[in-house]
C-alpha cells in the first residue's frame, strides 16, 4: 500500500522577516559635526592659533597675519536597490517591499559610518583640493601590541598635547577583539578604577573619559593589525546632501514589478587633524 499522507503535510512560516545580523544604525554620526548643504562641494573654514605678545608702551598695532586655511568634502551619491515582481509578492506569506526598503536603509547608514571612518584615518583635502595626509605625529602604536591602558593613555596625551579642551566629549572606536581585551584590562572592569559595572553589562562602554563604540567597519592596514582611534565632535565632518531617502513604485518597464530603491549623497572630511588621535593596534587578544 503506498503512504501519501506526506503530500498534505502543513509547512509554516514566519510572519515577520528576519533580518541577518548586521550594523542597522549609524554608530558615528551623532558624533561628527553635520552640515545639511547643496554644494558640489563644502568648504570647513579653519583659522590657526594667535600668539600674544608683551605690549610696550607706545607700541604700534600689532598685526599678527593670523592664518586661514580650509578642508574641503566632496559629495559622492550612494544608492541600493530590489525588485520586486507581483507574482513574487502573491507567493510570499510576508510583503517584501517594507523590508527590502528596511534592508537598504541600514545599509546606507553603514555607508556613513564607512565613510566617517575613512576621514578619520585617512588622507583629507584641503581648499584647492590637494590631498593633505594624516599626521603621523597624531598616531600612537605600530600594530605589534593589542591595545592596553598604557595605549589609551598615550592617545590622551596626543591630545593633551595639543591643548584639546579635556572636557570636549571624545569617542574612541574600536573593534571586538579590541572591546574584549578592555574586559580583560583590570582598570577597565574594576570598579575602583571604573564607575560601571562592565562585567556585568558584558562590554565597557565609557572609560578613561572616552564613549567606546564598536565597528566592523574599521580598516585593516594589514593582516593582524588594525586602525582604531579616539576623536572629538570637531575631528570630523559630515557634508550630508541628502538624507537617506526611499522609493518604492511600480515599473511599467518591467511587467509593473516593483522597484524598492534608495538613495543618499554624502561625503566627509577630517576637519582638524588634531582632535583625530589614531590606535594603530595588532588585532589580537
Amino acid at each position: 500500500m503506498a503512504v501519501t499522507i506526506d503530500k498534505v503535510r502543513i509547512q509554516t512560516y514566519e510572519n515577520n522577516v528576519r533580518f541577518l545580523a548586521q550594523q542597522g544604525i549609524s554608530r558615528l554620526r551623532p558624533y561628527v559635526m553635520e552640515r545639511s548643504v547643496q554644494s558640489e562641494a563644502h568648504n570647513w573654514e579653519r583659522l590657526a592659533q594667535s600668539t600674544a605678545n608683551i605690549k610696550t608702551r607706545s607700541q604700534a598695532t600689532p598685526n599678527g597675519e593670523t592664518v586661514w586655511s580650509r578642508r574641503q568634502s566632496v559629495p559622492t551619491p550612494y544608492n541600493v536597490g530590489d525588485i520586486a515582481e507581483n507574482s513574487d509578492k502573491v507567493q510570499m506569506a510576508i510583503e517584501p517591499n517594507s523590508s527590502y526598503a528596511f534592508s537598504h536603509a541600514m545599509a546606507m547608514r553603514r555607508a556613513h559610518d564607512a565613510a566617517i571612518i575613512e576621514a578619520a584615518v585617512g588622507d583629507s583635502r584641503d581648499g584647492d583640493g590637494n590631498v593633505v595626509a594624516y599626521d603621523a605625529g597624531q598616531l600612537v602604536g605600530d600594530g605589534s601590541a593589542a591595545i592596553s591602558y598604557d595605549m589609551v593613555t598615550a592617545v590622551t596625551e596626543k591630545f593633551l598635547e595639543k591643548d584639546i579642551d579635556p572636557s570636549e566629549r571624545k569617542i574612541f572606536v574600536i573593534g571586538p577583539k579590541q572591546q574584549r581585551k578592555l574586559l580583560q584590562l583590570t582598570e577597565a572592569t574594576s570598579r575602583d578604577y571604573n564607575t560601571m559595572d562592565a562585567l556585568r553589562a558584558g562590554y565597557v562602554d565609557n572609560w578613561m573619559g572616552y564613549t567606546w563604540i564598536v565597528s566592523t567597519l574599521l580598516q585593516a592596514p594589514a593582516a593582524g593589525q588594525l586602525d582604531c582611534f579616539a576623536m572629538t565632535e570637531k575631528g570630523v565632518g559630515l557634508q550630508m546632501n541628502q538624507d537617506i531617502f526611499a522609493r518604492i513604485q511600480e515599473d511599467p518597464s518591467l511587467s509593473f514589478a516593483w522597484r524598492i530603491y534608495c538613495e543618499s549623497t554624502f561625503g566627509a572630511i577630517r576637519v582638524e587633524d588634531e582632535h583625530v588621535v589614531k590606535a594603530h593596534v595588532a588585532d589580537t587578544v
